[in-house]
C-alpha cells in the first residue's frame, strides 16, 4: 500500500478550500489528503480499495428574517453538506452560490464579440428592442430563467477552455414586464434558450463561463413559454412549453397577438397549433446547438418530462388546472419522435395524507402518432374542423359537458377527429374520454431510479381538486375535502405489466400504478413576516430533481405563501427534509438540476426567476427589500443562472 504522505493540517484545508465543487466519487478523508499531496507536489498513487460514498445528508439553514434583510434580499446559504464514506470519514462542505451571469449582463459570444444574457430574438434572429422608455432603447432580456441541463459532448473542445469543456443548456420562461415598469410582458415574446460552453477546472471542479450561444428556434417556429426541463438519458436537453394557447380564442387574445407580432412581426403569424409541446435540444461539440420539436407527447401545458431508463417511457408535468397524469412510450429508444399517448384514471382512496393508501392508477390510450403527422395536422386543421366547443350549455345530447384548463365547457367531437382530438386538443379530448382531469399546477416531475418511484409536484391543492368546487368532476377520483394552497409532493410506484382501458398491454417497465402523498404543506394564518404557509415546510413545490447518489429529493418552490421561497432537500432513507437554500423574496427558485457527476465533480444547479414580485404577503418586507432587490438585481429587471458549491468547512481526519 502506497503510505499517505504527510501535510500540514492547515495546508490541507487552505487546498480543500481552494475546492469549490462537491467531489462525491469514491475516496474519502484519507484519500482526498492523498489528492491534495498531489497538488503539493507529492507524488502519490491511489489507494486500493477506496472507501465509497455511504450517504449524504445536510443541515437545514434557518429561513431568513429582517434581522438580516441582506440575506433575503439575494440568494442565501449556510447549509453544509455531509459526505459519509464507507470507511467511517467524513467530509463537511459549507454551501454557497455561485452565478454564471444575471441577466441582462453582456457576456462573451466566443466569436470575440458581447451578447446579452438571457436576451429575445424575433424569427429572424434580430433582437427584440424595449422601446417603452424614450432615450433607453434596449433589447428585451429575461427576469425568469427557467430549466437546466447540465452536460457533456464526446470530443468536445471549445475555443478558451483550458480544462474540461462542459455545457450547460438554459432556457428563459418569460420576462415579467418591459422598462418602464407598466407594460406587461408575460408570455408575449418568444422564450429564448442558450448554450454555455463551461471551462471546469480539473482540480477543483468550479465552472467558468467561456461562451454563450444563442440557440437559433426558427426551424420550430419559435418557443412558447419555456418553463422546467431535464436531461434525457442520452444527453439532450428536453424543454417545455407550459399553457398551451386556447386555439379556440387565440386570434382575439391579446397576449398571443403580442406573442406573433415579436416573432413574427404580424399579430396573425403565428399558429396556436405550433405550441404547448416538447422541444428537444442537441448540442454540438463546438458549443452551437440544434433543436426539434415532438408533437407527438399531447398538446398540454408541459412543465417538464421526465424519461424512464427504458429511454422510450416519458412522465409528463401537466401545469395546468384540471391537469391529468400523461405517460408517452416511444416507439424506439431514444427517440421520440413516434409512439403512444396514455392518460390516467385515478380510482378510490386518493387522499394528501401521508399516511393513507395510495390510490390506483389505470390508463386510457388516446392514441398513436409520430411527430410528422401531428405536426402536418397542426399545419392543416382549424380548431372548429376537430371539434365544436362552447362555453354555455347548447341543451344539446350529442355534446359533453367536461372541465378543461378551468372552464366548463360543453364539446363535440367531429367524425373522425380522435387522432388530432388526441394530440392537439389533448386536455379537452382526455376530459371527454373520462380521465382524471382534476388536478391543480401539476408542476415538475423526477424519478427515483433505485427505488422505481416516480415524484410529482402540485404547487397547489385547490379548485378542480375539491370536493363541490364548480371545476370538480364528481367521480372522476380527485376530490379532497378541503383546499390546500400549500401543496403536496406526490409519489408514484412504477410498474410493468400494465393494460389500457381498452386491455391492450402497455409495452413499458414503468408505468406509474398509484398514486400518494409524500409531503404535503401547511397553511397558516399570516406570521409576523407575512408567510401564510408554514416557513418549516415545503410550500407550493414546483422543481423537483433526484440525485440517485445523494438518495435525496430536491424541491425547488414557486410559492405565494413564503416570503422567500427556498430550495429544500429530502432524504428518502432518513426522511429527513432540510432547507439548504434561499431565494431573493418574491422570487421563485428554478432551473434545478442535480447533477450526481462530470469528470468526478457534483453538481447543484439552481436560478431564481422575478425577484422582487411583491404580493400581499410582503407588505411587511417590501418597504427594507425593494431597495436592496432593485441594487441586486438590475432595478429588478436580472435573475440569476448558476449553481450551488461546497466550501469545504470541516474535516475528520481521524477514523
Amino acid at each position: 500500500m502506497t503510505p499517505v504522505p504527510t501535510v500540514p493540517r492547515r495546508r490541507l484545508l487552505q487546498l480543500l478550500a481552494a475546492a469549490p465543487l462537491l467531489p462525491l466519487s469514491s475516496f474519502s478523508a484519507a484519500s482526498l489528503l492523498s489528492g491534495c499531496g498531489a497538488q503539493a507536489g507529492i507524488a502519490t498513487a491511489a489507494t486500493p480499495g477506496a472507501a465509497t460514498l455511504a450517504g449524504v445528508t445536510f443541515s437545514s439553514m434557518p429561513a431568513p428574517s429582517l434581522s438580516n434583510p441582506a440575506a433575503m434580499a439575494t440568494t442565501s446559504t449556510t447549509s453544509v453538506m455531509t459526505a459519509r464514506f464507507s470507511d467511517a470519514s467524513k467530509i463537511d462542505f459549507k454551501l454557497a452560490y455561485q452565478p454564471f451571469f444575471i441577466t441582462g449582463d453582456l457576456v462573451a459570444d466566443g466569436a470575440g464579440g458581447r451578447i446579452v444574457a438571457g436576451g429575445y430574438y424575433d424569427i429572424h434572429g434580430a433582437p427584440i428592442i424595449d422601446a417603452t422608455v424614450a432615450g433607453r432603447e434596449r433589447q428585451f432580456f429575461s427576469d425568469s430563467p427557467d430549466g437546466t441541463s447540465l452536460l457533456t459532448v464526446p470530443n468536445a473542445k471549445a475555443a478558451g477552455v483550458k480544462g474540461n469543456t462542459v455545457f450547460a443548456v438554459v432556457q428563459f420562461e418569460y420576462t415579467t414586464g418591459a422598462q418602464d415598469g407598466v407594460t406587461g410582458m408575460y408570455g408575449r415574446l418568444p422564450s429564448p434558450i442558450a448554450v454555455l460552453t463551461l471551462d471546469q477546472d480539473p482540480a477543483t471542479g468550479k465552472l467558468s463561463l467561456v461562451k454563450y450561444h444563442n440557440v437559433d428556434t426558427s426551424s420550430v417556429n419559435g418557443l412558447w413559454i419555456t418553463c422546467g426541463a431535464s436531461l434525457s438519458p442520452w444527453g439532450t436537453h428536453l424543454s417545455s412549453e407550459e399553457y398551451e394557447p386556447n386555439a379556440f380564442t387565440a386570434a382575439t387574445d391579446a397576449q398571443f397577438k403580442a406573442f406573433s407580432k415579436n416573432l413574427y412581426g404580424s399579430e396573425t403569424a403565428a399558429n396556436p397549433y405550433n405550441y404547448g409541446h416538447l422541444p428537444e435540444v442537441t448540442v454540438n461539440a463546438d458549443g452551437t446547438a440544434s433543436i426539434k420539436k415532438h408533437y407527438c407527447l399531447g398538446r398540454i401545458s408541459h412543465e417538464l418530462v421526465q424519461v424512464m431508463p427504458d429511454n422510450r417511457t416519458v412522465i409528463m408535468g401537466d401545469d395546468a388546472t384540471n391537469s391529468g397524469y400523461f405517460v408517452f412510450v416511444a416507439e424506439k429508444e431514444k427517440d421520440l419522435s413516434a409512439g403512444s399517448l396514455y392518460v390516467a384514471r385515478v380510482g378510490a382512496g386518493f387522499s394528501l395524507d401521508p399516511t393513507a393508501a395510495a390510490a390506483p392508477l389505470s390508463w386510457i390510450k388516446l392514441g398513436s402518432a409520430t411527430s410528422a403527422e401531428v405536426r402536418a395536422m397542426a399545419a392543416s386543421l382549424k380548431p372548429t374542423d376537430i371539434m365544436d366547443v362552447r362555453s354555455a350549455d347548447p341543451h344539446d345530447a350529442s355534446y359533453t359537458r367536461i372541465a378543461a384548463s378551468g372552464r366548463i365547457e360543453w364539446v363535440k367531437l367531429a367524425p373522425g377527429m380522435e387522432k388530432a382530438a388526441a394530440f392537439l386538443e389533448t386536455h379537452r379530448y382526455a376530459a371527454l374520454v373520462g380521465a382524471s382531469m382534476g388536478f391543480t399546477k401539476m408542476e415538475g416531475t423526477t424519478v427515483n431510479i433505485q427505488d422505481k418511484i416516480a415524484y410529482s409536484a402540485l404547487q397547489n391543492c385547490q379548485g378542480s381538486m375539491v370536493a363541490g368546487n364548480a371545476l370538480n368532476v364528481p367521480g372522476n377520483g380527485v376530490s379532497i375535502p378541503k383546499a390546500l394552497d400549500a401543496g403536496a409532493v406526490m409519489m408514484l410506484n412504477l410498474k410493468g405489466g400494465a393494460k389500457d382501458s381498452a386491455g391492450a398491454a402497455i409495452d413499458s417497465e414503468w408505468m406509474p400504478a398509484d398514486t400518494k402523498a409524500l409531503l404535503t404543506g401547511e397553511d397558516i394564518a399570516a406570521d409576523a413576516l407575512g408567510n401564510t404557509a408554514n416557513p418549516d415546510k415545503v410550500a407550493n413545490p414546483d422543481n423537483l430533481k433526484f440525485s440517485e447518489k445523494m438518495r435525496t429529493l430536491f424541491i425547488g418552490e414557486d410559492s405565494s405563501q413564503h416570503v422567500n421561497n427556498f430550495l429544500w432537500a429530502y432524504n428518502v432513507d432518513t426522511r429527513v427534509l432540510a432547507r439548504v437554500m434561499s431565494i431573493p423574496a418574491g422570487g421563485e427558485s428554478t432551473g434545478l438540476h442535480a447533477v450526481d457527476e462530470i469528470n468526478g465533480w457534483t453538481y447543484i444547479m439552481s436560478n431564481f426567476q422575478h425577484a422582487g414580485d411583491w404580493g400581499a404577503i410582503h407588505a411587511v418586507v417590501k418597504p427594507t427589500l425593494d431597495p436592496l432587490i432593485r441594487a441586486n438585481y438590475k432595478d429588478k429587471s436580472g435573475a440569476a443562472v448558476g449553481y450551488l458549491t461546497g466550501e469545504l468547512s470541516q474535516i475528520r481526519l481521524s477514523k
